[in-house]
């Protein structure tokens, strides 16, 4: 069947008001650009001549400006689900005039096969090639996108030439079948390959092919300061005392790591430890820093959803191909977040919170509880499952007005059975087989700032009666303090019903 090539405008019209959208990629990688462009164009036009225009967006995870950015300035968002990162996005979602839910990334693919979420109306997805017979090569993204594929009554592929379709066969494209058909499924090392190069399709549902050439908008991440460096530096020391102590296997295991400068500086500083072994990657993202320390042989093979790299990063891999394509594999991210191989291959997953609490609870999601930030996105696939859950944050935030740790989370997304450690630039808290007082000492003693500890010792001395010593008068003072005076070190606990 031949290839319809259109422009972005008119793959726009094949878009409707109320229609449910999927997108690919993973972060800004793999996300279509153009017509998302054209979509919210295509809004702002209807808006003016009094006509509604809306629709839901599934997609992997975050997206571009192009995408998320657009789309949310021109107020054509219904609802959104299951993570974003845009700054528009957020105030629409804050100010509920978008709906968002929040979800686990593992479980989008197969909650839209349920039935769970609504239709899938039209698939737009990035294409480094496609074929006249259905064959779709992603680009450096994967997400949902062989699950919107075949559940989409229309597909409008986005053909982008910066991406080589030479990197045919750095893509694994597998979906397991859905109870009660399903099987195991057969990752036993990072680098094992269980589905197909290709996303397949069928090619009547291809509306229209629109030929692009424009990068990811991906960005370099800041430079390390002195704290995410010490961050860095703890994880790594820790993990060479957890392999001496034989809590962890000479050989290591493969690590996941959430995406961002933290995590950036952590892989970092495992890399230059020569205590960790060369290792292997099994994550959602895959970082800048991965791919240097694959060029130094201190990563051995990388399996994820997206190449998450700035853009000089993408074409020095674009570039040597042949030194890339047998280390790096891309997977659906039902795949790569799944917990079923993340208690399999017995992962270190490393994390970053929002807010965590003295007791070990983590809010990796709301700002004081009522804001949204981004969302809980693959933390939680993969910090139940993990062999080792670790979770990093510096330990204050707006110049030390904002304590990373506070009596009581404002809101939960883990909780204190599910993180083992915890790690900030001043130091470790293992919170292995401890009890809740004993969490809370360690906390305070390991990792909280200088300038609170004597305030969280002291809540913490109030001499609450339990398990778990909360004084429900006074927990949420931290957060109280801030939107009063803007400075939670002036909590005064004499205020509270001791």
């Amino acid at each position: 069947m031949a290839l319809k090539f259109i422009s972005a405008e008119e793959a726009a019209s094949f878009v409707h008001h109320d229609d449910n959208v999927g997108f690919s990629g993973f972060t800004p990688a793999g996300c279509p650009k153009a017509v998302p462009v054209a979509i919210a164009k295509k809004a702002k036009e209807e808006h003016a001549k009094g006509n509604p225009f809306q629709i839901g967006m599934f997609t992997g995870a975050s997206t571009g400006d192009k995408l998320d950015g657009e789309l949310a300035r021109a107020n054509a968002v219904k609802f959104r689900t299951p993570y974003q990162s845009s700054k528009d996005l957020r105030g629409l979602l804050n100010s509920r005039e978008a709906h968002y839910f929040d979800l686990h990334l593992s479980e989008l693919a197969q909650s839209l096969r349920y039935g769970f979420l609504g239709k899938v109306d039209v698939a737009i997805v990035e294409a480094a090639d496609v074929t006249e017979d259905g064959e779709i090569i992603p680009t450096s993204g994967v997400g949902i996108t062989p699950t919107i594929c075949r559940l989409a009554d229309r597909i409008i592929v986005e053909l982008n030439k910066k991406h080589p379709k030479e990197i045919r066969g750095m893509h694994d494209i597998y979906e397991p079948q859905d109870p009660p058909y399903r099987k195991e499924i057969p990752i036993y090392t990072p680098s094992d390959r269980i589905g197909t190069p290709y996303v397949k399709v069928d090619p009547a549902k291809i509306v229209g092919v629109v030929v692009t050439e424009e990068e990811n908008e991906g960005g370099a991440f800041s430079p390390l300061d002195d704290v995410t460096m010490a961050i860095g530096e703890n994880v790594a020391n820790f993990l060479v005392s957890e392999m001496a102590a034989g809590r962890l296997p000479k050989e290591f295991v493969p690590l996941q790591s959430g995406v961002g400068n933290v995590a950036n500086a952590v892989l970092g500083c495992m890399g230059a430890n020569p205590g960790i072994p060369a290792f292997n990657v099994y994550t959602e993202v895959i970082q800048d820093a991965v791919i240097a320390l694959m060029k130094e042989g201190r990563v051995k093979f990388a399996s994820g959803c997206s190449l998450t790299v700035s853009n000089d990063v993408l074409n020095d891999i674009y570039s040597n191909l042949d030194f890339f394509k047998d280390k790096l594999l891309l997977r659906p991210q039902e795949i790569s977040n799944n917990p079923e191989i993340a208690r399999r291959l017995g992962l270190v997953a490393i994390n970053t919170a929002l807010e965590a609490d003295i007791f070990g609870n983590i809010n990796s999601t709301h700002v004081s509880g009522t804001r949204m930030m981004n969302g809980i996105g693959g933390s939680g696939d993969f910090t139940r499952s993990a062999m080792l859950s670790i979770f990093t944050t510096p330990s204050t935030a707006k110049g030390g007005k904002i304590s990373a740790f506070v009596p009581m989370v404002s809101h939960m997304d883990h909780s204190e059975h599910s993180v083992k450690v915890i790690i900030t630039e001043y130091g470790v808290a293992d919170l292995r087989g401890k009890s809740p007082i004993q969490r809370a000492q360690a906390i305070i003693e390991n990792c909280v700032h200088p300038e609170y500890k004597a305030l969280l010792t002291e809540y913490l001395e109030m001499d609450i009666k339990g398990h778990t010593p909360q004084n429900l008068n006074a927990c949420f003072a931290f957060h109280r303090e801030l939107a009063e005076s803007g400075d939670m070190r002036n909590v005064d606990w004499s205020k509270f019903n001791k």
